[in-house]
């Protein structure tokens, strides 16, 4: 497939996708803010959902996507913004409290119960998020997929949707920004969170000492590095949000005030007064 083709067709569908990403949370927000009866819609939370768009859109449109087809080093560097702090800043950004306040409260109720559903409940696990994010890494990097991916269109779009999808489920397993089916504990979480570092860690050792066919030794180590020291970045900012919503969960505890700020959790009677943030 010619070159030109491959990165002029996915600028455009991953171009259209932020802007409408972008457009929609911008409706949600107008829509919000018209009702009275609620509070308005923190105006962090929107810096928080552009900036994450374009940190996700970064990694696959525009130079650092043409980039990342022929260096390994680049192609890590879209892998950061598109699987780690992309998805971070979207999960901040409470876009399902934010539909939740914006739609009536029939269908607010049936994304309710979507969201509490098993299959929902299943793929935001700890362990299932992990495995989805940390091991679609391994078999990435591990196996043929990365020297295909370049070859065949189909496969660069599923796999970079799925780096995507999976760094933004593990990001809401561990943070409970949203409406969550089950609120699993802080000590589970963070055992999961310890495994799934390892995970990364390991893998970008791995790749320091044995390369993807077909990267140069040079351009593996420097990505391996990449890998290992900005992943490690986005990870201290994942603790940090984990454990202050953990200190403040058991400070509540002592004092029996209610908590509410390790995420909301929905229910049908307060449809239409979910906190804005």
């Amino acid at each position: 497939m010619p070159h030109d083709f491959y990165i002029s067709t996915t600028d455009w569908l991953f171009g259209m996708l932020a802007l409408l990403a972008i457009l929609f949370y911008g409706v949600a927000v107008f829509h919000s803010n018209r009702q009275s009866r609620l509070r308005k819609w923190p105006r962090r939370r929107i810096v928080l959902w552009v900036a994450g768009v374009l940190a996700s859109a970064s990694a696959v449109v525009g130079p650092l996507a043409e980039l990342s087809h022929d260096f390994f080093t680049w192609h890590m560097a879209g892998h950061l913004l598109l699987g780690m702090h992309g998805p971070l800043l979207l999960a901040l950004a409470a876009p399902m409290t934010l539909l939740l306040r914006t739609l009536p409260v029939r269908q607010a109720r049936k994304v309710s119960h979507l969201l509490k559903s098993p299959l929902a409940g299943f793929y935001t696990h700890p362990i299932t998020a992990s495995i989805l994010n940390i091991g679609g890494l391994w078999l990435l990097y591990t196996t043929g997929l990365f020297a295909a991916m370049h070859h065949h269109l189909w496969l660069h779009v599923l796999i970079h949707m799925h780096v995507f999808v999976a760094g933004y489920l593990f990001t809401i397993s561990l943070l409970y920004i949203d409406p969550v089916s089950r609120r699993y504990s802080y000590r589970f979480r963070t055992v999961v969170f310890i495994a799934a570092l390892a995970g990364h860690g390991i893998l970008s050792k791995f790749l320091y000492a044995y390369p993807p066919a077909g990267v140069p030794i040079e351009q593996a180590r420097a990505g391996a590095m990449l890998m290992y020291y900005g992943g490690d970045a986005v990870d201290l900012v994942l603790i940090i949000l984990l454990f202050r919503n953990w200190y403040h969960s058991a400070k509540r505890q002592q004092t029996h005030i209610p908590s509410t700020t390790d995420g909301y959790v929905y229910s049908n009677e307060t449809t239409q007064n979910a906190p804005a943030g």
